[in-house]
């Protein structure tokens, strides 16, 4: 049976005691709200920190509201409650989706937007006291794959994370909220909170599409994971976004699609140019449990599902994968 490590339980009552229990000594503190990956990581031992900071009854961190300036999250909202919201449905539904694909039913229960969004990555090599990458064996950095659900289909809607400490806020790009490090796979500091999630008004209503690869239809981490979002407007594309994911240590977003689409219709010839761009940009690690080359052949399949499911057409399964490329 595995067990948890030693340390000190802390339980803060408001956002400002958490940020103080955070800044006292940063780096020794874990910070856990519905705990579906931070129990797990505590008991292999990922983690063995001096203390725990658990933040779940931080009510002014669970909300959900649509202002004019857009949609806006709280870190504690869980997903079982974003997946179903009537706003984020109408509004965002490629996100409502991703949060619907989580694990299961009681994970999504316990499970955050906030966690999700900075969950960390899923590897041991270097993570816990290891010198070599398996992966990349001349590495310096750790490649294990990125696999939130929400990431994905955030940077898809152009959101943005606002970030406290003691020192102050700021705001970040979910697309440059992410770095290319398994070890630490985000900007945020030891001392820091995300402590807002805004999807803007601009990227409320979009055409969107959500695709996730995965071995079962529930519980498994995507082995890979296609976002997609575009404004359409008579008929053609005005802009577009396609992100990959669980590829790689960050989220993948596609580069080179405005001339393919802008002032086009996304007919057959749009989708399939854009399908192949993410292929030849897109290339899986060796970093989980599944052939890589199959991974590899899977991404214009899935990139065509989820601009066929944005643009109303039947996309086919979301969780299992099958055709060529």
């Amino acid at each position: 049976m595995l067990t948890l490590p030693p340390f000190e339980w802390s339980e803060p009552t408001s956002l400002d005691q958490a940020l103080g229990l955070l800044s006292e000594k940063p780096g020794e503190a874990l910070v856990v709200a519905g705990g579906t990956d931070a129990v797990p990581n505590l008991k292999h031992r990922l983690h063995e920190p001096r203390r725990v900071v658990h933040i779940g009854r931080l009510r002014e961190l669970a909300f959900i509201e649509v202002r004019d300036d857009g949609l806006h999250l709280g870190p504690l909202v869980t997903l079982s409650q974003l997946e179903r919201h009537p706003a984020v449905r109408r509004d965002a539904p490629s996100l409502a989706k991703a949060a619907g694909l989580v694990a299961g039913p009681q994970l999504r229960a316990m499970g955050t937007v906030g966690g999700n969004l900075w969950r960390e990555a899923r590897g041991f090599c270097l993570k816990k006291d290891g010198v070599h990458c398996h992966v990349v064996p001349q590495g310096r950095r750790c490649v294990a794959a990125h696999s939130s659900d929400v990431a994905p289909t955030l940077i898809s809607l152009a959101a943005e994370v606002e970030v406290a400490s003691r020192r102050g806020r700021r705001t970040v790009k979910v697309e440059e909220f992410f770095v290319a490090d398994g070890v630490h796979n985000n900007v945020l500091r030891p001392d820091e909170l995300v402590v807002r999630i805004t999807v803007p008004a601009r990227s409320l209503g979009l055409a969107v599409g959500y695709q996730k690869l995965r071995p079962r239809g529930a519980i498994d981490f995507p082995m890979l994971s296609v976002a997609f979002a575009a404004r359409l407007a008579g008929g053609a594309c005005e802009t577009a976004m396609l992100v990959v994911s669980a590829l790689a240590a960050k989220p993948k977003v596609v580069g080179g699609l405005e001339p393919l689409v802008r002032g086009k219709p996304l007919d057959g010839g749009a989708i399939e140019a854009i399908a192949q761009a993410a292929y030849r940009q897109c290339r899986p690690q060796i970093n989980v449990p599944y052939d890589d080359d199959y991974r590899h052949e899977m991404v214009p399949v899935f990139v065509r599902r989820a601009i066929q499911e944005a643009l109303g057409m039947a996309p086919g399964p979301a969780a299992r994968g099958g055709g060529g490329r």
